[in-house]
């Protein structure tokens, strides 16, 4: 599975931005989809993750309330929309993908990683 995150940029806090993770593979509608981040000087952190179908997410504390994670199987994409963004969400944002589970903590057991999209929030 080849995986492709675009949408980030720089945004003032309070802003919203939308994160894309576009897949290559057919057999993408059956994988888990995860969003990281890590910052500057951190260890990488897990954001968000979507079942195969859609059905089932989950999501760090930091980002409860405050982002959503949805997927078109059809169009092969996974979307991270955020909103209220803080400096504090500042970092380099990575998609996953996992063909059995969601994986929290850094994810060093996913198997599938794109480049990341960088985010910047100004205060």
């Amino acid at each position: 599975v080849q995986l492709q995150a675009s949408g980030g940029g720089l945004v003032q806090a309070g802003g919203s931005l939308r994160l894309s993770c576009a897949a290559s593979s057919r057999t993408f509608s059956t994988y888990y989809i995860h969003w990281f981040r890590q910052a500057p000087g951190k260890e990488r952190e897990f954001v968000a993750a979507i079942s195969w179908d859609g059905g089932s997410t989950a999501y760090a504390d930091s980002a409860k309330g405050r982002f959503t994670i949805s997927r078109d199987n059809a169009k092969n994409t996974v979307y991270l929309q955020m909103n209220t963004l803080r400096p504090e969400d500042t970092a380099v944002y990575y998609c996953a993908a996992d063909p059995l589970r969601v994986v929290r903590g850094t994810g060093a057991t996913i198997p599938y990683w794109g480049k990341g999209t960088q985010v910047t929030v100004s205060s």
